[in-house]
């Protein structure tokens, strides 16, 4: 039987429904308003077309939103004070600073620059650690997406094995974390495979839930999933175009074929993508509510 398809589109509005209901609520009866910065670095048409959705995003659910274009040969020092001047600034909750910037600028300076109470993207080492100890203000965008996915899917993850295919900071290390706190929608037991995994069939065969991130087209096939595995594919590969000249793309997982094994599977596009977006959205609210002192 085939897998039941996951529409991430379908839960990420569910989603922004609710944060567009709550920023009426907080707006009409504390007088504030989410405020996000997103500040663009150069002139790369990824990065572009990214901080552009997240700018409409935030327009759409009633923010307060401030789109910083910068010029490719801004130093790190205007950079930074660039940053501080937003730190600062009380209608402003949320900042982010889209990657990758120029290679004469430090990435983790920049980052370790934002006020942590700001860091809507969850990158901050303050909020690595709060997310490490079970205390997160803020959960890394994608990782938090893919929670959410788990959780309004009924998919039961108290003492599920989990196994996580990749261990970057923004996806393989964050959702690792995440599963393994001691809460509700998570609690299970993860294991992390990577490029130094041996034999990695042996683990991702075990999992009830399999999340990739691996980077790597179709890295995953029929024969290395459980049979009815729950299968969450974070990648997005371009492997060609379409007739009609848009951008062909495939995840990490070979879906055709493990959809015929799996209970549940993520497509992309239409799966964890849309998510992400979405929980930087929540996370602005959350950062918005700290702010203000609203519980």
């Amino acid at each position: 039987m085939a897998a039941k398809i996951i529409n991430g589109n379908e839960i990420a509005q569910q989603i922004r429904e609710e944060v567009r209901q709550e920023v009426i609520y907080i707006k009409e009866k504390y007088n504030v308003v989410p405020g996000l910065v997103t500040i663009l670095v150069g002139q790369n048409p990824a990065s572009i077309s990214y901080v552009t959705g997240k700018q409409k995003t935030a327009k759409e659910l009633g923010f307060y939103s401030v789109q910083d274009n910068q010029p490719e040969t801004i130093t790190e020092e205007e950079l930074l004070k660039l940053i501080d001047k937003y730190n600062k600034d009380p209608q402003i909750h949320g900042i982010l600073v889209q990657l990758p910037l120029p290679k004469h600028i430090n990435e983790n300076n920049i980052l370790y620059a934002i006020d942590p109470r700001k860091d809507v993207d969850g990158f901050h080492p303050v909020n690595v650690g709060k997310l490490m100890i079970g205390e997160p203000d803020f959960l890394p965008c994608t990782p938090a997406g893919i929670q959410q996915i788990l959780i309004r899917s009924g998919v039961e993850t108290d003492g599920a094995e989990v196994v996580v295919v990749g261990r970057s900071n923004i996806v393989g290390k964050p959702i690792a974390n995440i599963l393994i706190q001691k809460q509700k929608g998570a609690n299970a037991t993860v294991t992390i495979c990577h490029t130094g995994t041996k034999n990695l069939a042996s683990h991702t065969k075990r999992a009830d839930i399999l999340i990739v991130a691996a980077g790597k087209p179709k890295a995953i096939t029929a024969d290395m999933v459980k049979e009815g595995a729950v299968v969450i594919d974070v990648g997005v590969n371009r492997i060609g175009t379409t007739p009609d000249g848009k951008a062909k793309l495939c995840g990490d997982v070979d879906f055709d074929a493990v959809k015929e094994k799996a209970s549940m599977i993520t497509p992309v596009p239409g799966g964890v993508g849309p998510m992400t977006i979405t929980m930087l959205m929540v996370n602005t609210l959350k950062a918005c509510k700290l702010h203000a002192g609203i519980k």
